[in-house]
């Protein structure tokens, strides 16, 4: 399947499959941000932030970089002072009940590091003892599939492996809400695959999770929801199709054929808005009825449409559509 990249979003056919999202969240906000603001100096990192995480979901917040997305999560963690705008996790002030909330918040942070030299058990150990109630190490050793490596030293560790201990680092004090901030940056694509299914078991367990990425495939292959940050404000927060459908205006297909046919019998169609011909292939957008019509149109000439494509929106072209600009040129 081809994949559009023109300036507009409207000519995209079908939205994407969503079969991985799970409709088994509630309706319970776990978090709440309103107008949430806070700047560094003179630059503006979130501007007016508002956004609700339902339980058992896997929320994403999606951007390019330097969008705001961490600063948003480290607020919502209590890691942040807001200059403006409030925070609620499970009902509690992150700024006045951090110590609360660190049993109910687990962080992986875009940049955490551990000592080279301490072993991933050793480092679970030491997690551990800072909770009242915290998950057994050696179960999340075998769940996160890093037994075999649980005396390795933590810089002996491969990319995907030192991702799943911070997962599990997370996770050890047995959250509700788990913040996964840049979860696959710099990971393969194998890894990334294995790190993706992973969090899905997580939130199935019972955990909801705040996603941050700028990824649009993870977003788009996880997340229940997803709120769309550029330049520190919120331009767009619904489910991935939701996303699709709102930037898809149209149709879009392209094809062969072997003969000769003039565009302005295609162009003559009612469900037709335009007709080019680029390197052999004729390029026809329209309304939702256009496959029909044109293929109908070809077959009565005796010019069956060879290598048809149909083109389908993506949430790069829901980011172009919201932000007037492509989202992979977004980033700073």
């Amino acid at each position: 399947m081809e994949k559009y990249r023109g300036r507009s979003s409207a000519t995209a056919m079908h939205a994407p499959e969503h079969r991985n999202h799970s409709n088994n969240f509630g309706h319970r906000a776990l978090v709440v941000v309103t107008n949430l603001r806070k700047t560094y100096g003179t630059t503006v990192a979130v501007d007016d932030v508002s956004l609700t995480v339902r339980e058992g979901e896997i929320f994403g917040i999606l951007g390019p970089n330097g969008a705001g997305k961490t600063t948003t999560v480290e607020s919502i963690a209590g890691l942040r002072t807001p200059d403006g705008g409030t925070v609620r996790v499970a009902g509690l002030d992150p700024r006045k009940r951090r110590a609360e909330l660190t049993s109910l918040v687990g962080v992986q942070l875009q940049a955490s590091e551990l000592p080279e030299r301490i072993k991933a058990r050793e480092a679970l150990q030491l997690y551990a003892s800072f909770y009242p109630n915290p998950a057994d190490p050696d179960e999340l050793l075998e769940r996160l599939a890093l037994t075999g490596v649980r005396d390795t030293a933590f810089g002996n560790l491969s990319g995907g492996q030192k991702q799943r201990l911070s997962i599990a680092l997370a996770l050890i004090g047995n959250p509700k809400i788990a913040i996964l901030d840049e979860l696959t940056t710099g990971l393969d694509p194998q890894a990334r695959r294995d790190t993706w299914e992973l969090v899905k078991q997580i939130r199935d367990s019972g955990v909801t999770i705040i996603l941050v990425t700028h990824f649009m495939a993870e977003a788009e292959y996880l997340c229940d929801r997803i709120a769309i940050i550029d330049a520190g404000r919120v331009v767009a927060l619904n489910t991935p199709a939701g996303l699709v459908d709102a930037a898809r205006g149209g149709e879009r297909i392209s094809f062969r054929v072997q003969g000769e046919l003039d565009e302005t019998v295609l162009k003559a169609l009612p469900a037709v808005d335009s007709v080019t011909y680029e390197t052999g292939r004729f390029v026809v957008t329209g309304n939702y009825n256009l496959l029909v019509e044109v293929v109908t149109e070809l077959a009565a000439r005796g010019l069956p449409p060879r290598d048809l494509h149909t083109e389908q929106t993506t949430l790069d072209d829901a980011f172009l559509a919201l932000a007037g600009r492509d989202f992979e040129g977004a980033n700073r």
